[in-house]
Protein backbone atom coordinates (compact mmCIF):
# COMPACT_ATOMS: atom_id res chain seq x y z
CA UNK A 1 0.00 0.00 0.00
CA UNK A 2 1.23 3.69 -0.85
CA UNK A 3 1.32 6.29 1.91
CA UNK A 4 -1.27 8.21 0.50
CA UNK A 5 -3.44 5.43 0.81
CA UNK A 6 -2.58 4.94 4.58
CA UNK A 7 -3.31 8.73 5.19
CA UNK A 8 -6.67 8.20 3.05
CA UNK A 9 -7.88 5.49 5.45
CA UNK A 10 -6.35 7.35 8.67
CA UNK A 11 -7.99 10.27 7.85
CA UNK A 12 -11.15 8.53 7.04
CA UNK A 13 -12.04 6.55 9.69
CA UNK A 14 -10.73 9.53 12.69
CA UNK A 15 -12.85 11.52 13.51
CA UNK A 16 -11.00 14.81 14.40
CA UNK A 17 -7.79 16.53 12.09
CA UNK A 18 -4.85 14.35 12.47
CA UNK A 19 -1.40 16.19 12.29
CA UNK A 20 1.58 15.02 10.32
CA UNK A 21 3.81 13.80 12.79
CA UNK A 22 1.40 11.91 14.39
CA UNK A 23 0.54 10.04 11.52
CA UNK A 24 4.35 9.45 10.20
CA UNK A 25 4.87 7.76 13.56
CA UNK A 26 1.73 5.54 12.55
CA UNK A 27 2.89 4.93 9.31
CA UNK A 28 6.61 4.47 9.72
CA UNK A 29 7.18 7.11 7.23
CA UNK A 30 9.75 10.39 7.75
CA UNK A 31 7.22 13.45 8.33
CA UNK A 32 8.35 15.21 5.08
CA UNK A 33 7.94 12.47 3.20
CA UNK A 34 4.09 11.97 4.98
CA UNK A 35 3.57 15.61 4.72
CA UNK A 36 4.26 15.76 0.66
CA UNK A 37 1.99 12.57 0.58
CA UNK A 38 -0.97 14.32 2.35
CA UNK A 39 -0.32 17.27 0.17
CA UNK A 40 -0.64 15.27 -2.99
CA UNK A 41 -3.56 13.58 -1.86
CA UNK A 42 -5.41 16.36 -0.70
CA UNK A 43 -4.85 17.91 -4.28
CA UNK A 44 -6.16 14.89 -5.76
CA UNK A 45 -9.38 15.18 -3.79
CA UNK A 46 -9.56 18.64 -4.73
CA UNK A 47 -9.52 17.78 -8.81
CA UNK A 48 -12.11 15.49 -8.47
CA UNK A 49 -14.88 17.83 -6.50
CA UNK A 50 -16.43 14.93 -5.14
CA UNK A 51 -18.30 14.65 -2.09
CA UNK A 52 -15.60 14.45 0.17
CA UNK A 53 -12.32 16.91 0.72
CA UNK A 54 -9.36 16.95 3.01
CA UNK A 55 -8.45 20.01 4.59
CA UNK A 56 -5.52 21.21 6.07
CA UNK A 57 -5.10 23.56 9.18
CA UNK A 58 -1.46 23.88 10.48
CA UNK A 59 0.16 20.45 9.99
CA UNK A 60 -2.75 19.15 10.13
CA UNK A 61 -5.42 17.28 7.71
CA UNK A 62 -8.98 16.16 8.07
CA UNK A 63 -11.15 15.16 5.68
CA UNK A 64 -14.36 16.22 5.69
CA UNK A 65 -17.78 16.81 3.12
CA UNK A 66 -17.78 18.69 0.64
CA UNK A 67 -19.43 22.21 1.14
CA UNK A 68 -21.57 22.36 -1.40
CA UNK A 69 -23.58 19.59 0.69
CA UNK A 70 -23.33 21.19 3.89
CA UNK A 71 -27.56 21.92 3.54
CA UNK A 72 -27.48 17.90 3.13
CA UNK A 73 -24.95 17.22 5.98
CA UNK A 74 -27.04 19.55 8.70
CA UNK A 75 -30.28 17.72 8.01
CA UNK A 76 -28.95 14.49 8.69
CA UNK A 77 -26.83 15.42 11.54
CA UNK A 78 -30.60 16.75 12.83
CA UNK A 79 -32.14 14.02 12.36
CA UNK A 80 -29.13 11.17 13.78
CA UNK A 81 -29.34 13.88 17.16
CA UNK A 82 -32.41 13.98 17.70
CA UNK A 83 -33.84 10.77 16.63
CA UNK A 84 -33.94 7.99 19.15
CA UNK A 85 -30.94 5.76 20.35
CA UNK A 86 -30.24 2.99 18.63
CA UNK A 87 -30.05 -0.46 20.65
CA UNK A 88 -25.85 -0.25 19.40
CA UNK A 89 -25.78 3.22 20.67
CA UNK A 90 -27.73 2.22 24.32
CA UNK A 91 -25.14 -0.56 24.51
CA UNK A 92 -22.38 1.67 23.64
CA UNK A 93 -23.66 4.32 26.17
CA UNK A 94 -24.11 1.68 29.19
CA UNK A 95 -20.52 0.61 28.80
CA UNK A 96 -19.25 3.76 28.95
CA UNK A 97 -21.61 4.80 31.81
CA UNK A 98 -20.23 1.76 34.17
CA UNK A 99 -16.56 1.22 33.31
CA UNK A 100 -15.86 4.86 32.32
CA UNK A 101 -13.51 6.28 31.77
CA UNK A 102 -12.63 3.39 28.58
CA UNK A 103 -9.92 3.61 26.14
CA UNK A 104 -12.28 2.92 22.58
CA UNK A 105 -10.00 -0.12 22.33
CA UNK A 106 -11.17 -1.28 25.40
CA UNK A 107 -15.14 -0.47 24.68
CA UNK A 108 -14.87 -2.22 20.80
CA UNK A 109 -13.37 -5.37 22.80
CA UNK A 110 -16.16 -5.88 25.07
CA UNK A 111 -18.54 -5.20 22.04
CA UNK A 112 -16.90 -6.62 19.33
CA UNK A 113 -17.24 -4.52 17.14
CA UNK A 114 -15.63 -0.87 15.84
CA UNK A 115 -17.24 1.76 17.63
CA UNK A 116 -16.16 5.06 15.63
CA UNK A 117 -19.41 6.01 14.09
CA UNK A 118 -21.33 5.11 17.41
CA UNK A 119 -18.70 6.92 19.79
CA UNK A 120 -19.19 10.37 17.06
CA UNK A 121 -22.79 10.18 17.38
CA UNK A 122 -22.63 9.98 21.22
CA UNK A 123 -20.51 13.12 21.15
CA UNK A 124 -22.54 14.83 18.73
CA UNK A 125 -25.13 14.37 21.38
CA UNK A 126 -23.47 15.74 24.20
CA UNK A 127 -24.05 12.37 26.10
CA UNK A 128 -20.38 11.32 26.33
CA UNK A 129 -17.16 13.53 26.39
CA UNK A 130 -13.22 12.87 24.98
CA UNK A 131 -10.25 13.38 27.21
CA UNK A 132 -7.09 12.78 25.43
CA UNK A 133 -4.46 10.24 28.06
CA UNK A 134 -1.45 12.00 26.35
CA UNK A 135 0.91 9.86 28.61
CA UNK A 136 -0.78 6.65 26.75
CA UNK A 137 -1.45 8.17 23.52
CA UNK A 138 -5.18 6.80 24.17
CA UNK A 139 -8.52 8.88 23.93
CA UNK A 140 -10.84 7.87 27.45
CA UNK A 141 -14.56 8.10 27.16
CA UNK A 142 -16.58 9.24 29.63
CA UNK A 143 -20.68 10.15 30.56
CA UNK A 144 -21.13 13.78 30.71
CA UNK A 145 -23.04 15.91 32.94
CA UNK A 146 -25.67 16.19 30.52
CA UNK A 147 -26.29 12.41 30.41
CA UNK A 148 -26.54 12.36 34.71
CA UNK A 149 -28.65 15.27 34.46
CA UNK A 150 -31.00 13.52 31.79
CA UNK A 151 -31.76 10.43 33.83
CA UNK A 152 -32.39 12.38 36.34
CA UNK A 153 -29.60 11.37 38.95
CA UNK A 154 -27.37 12.83 40.97
CA UNK A 155 -24.42 10.32 40.55
CA UNK A 156 -23.06 8.12 38.41
CA UNK A 157 -23.16 5.49 40.67
CA UNK A 158 -26.54 6.30 41.51
CA UNK A 159 -27.10 3.50 38.35
CA UNK A 160 -28.53 0.00 39.51
CA UNK A 161 -25.91 -2.35 40.37
CA UNK A 162 -23.15 -0.15 39.56
CA UNK A 163 -20.84 -0.92 41.76
CA UNK A 164 -21.22 -4.60 40.91
CA UNK A 165 -21.36 -4.04 37.02
CA UNK A 166 -18.39 -1.43 36.83
CA UNK A 167 -15.74 -3.90 38.88
CA UNK A 168 -16.47 -6.93 37.37
CA UNK A 169 -16.90 -8.94 33.56
CA UNK A 170 -20.77 -9.11 34.30
CA UNK A 171 -21.31 -6.27 31.96
CA UNK A 172 -19.19 -7.84 29.41
CA UNK A 173 -21.31 -11.41 29.92
CA UNK A 174 -24.58 -9.97 29.81
CA UNK A 175 -23.90 -7.94 26.52
CA UNK A 176 -22.21 -10.90 24.20
CA UNK A 177 -25.17 -13.61 25.56
CA UNK A 178 -27.39 -10.60 24.94
CA UNK A 179 -26.04 -10.05 21.40
CA UNK A 180 -26.29 -14.29 21.05
CA UNK A 181 -30.15 -14.50 21.72
CA UNK A 182 -30.65 -11.19 18.86
CA UNK A 183 -28.26 -12.71 16.51
CA UNK A 184 -30.14 -16.22 16.40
Amino acid sequence: MSTKTKIESLLFISAKPIGTKEMAQLIKKDVKELQAAADELMADYNEKKGGLQIIKNGSSYQMVSAPENSSLIQDFIKDETAGELTRPSLETLTIIAYRGPIAKLELERIRGVNCSLIIRNLLIRGLIEAKPDKKKNETYYSVTFDFIRFLGINDIKDLPNYEKLSKDDTLDKVLKEDRGVNNL
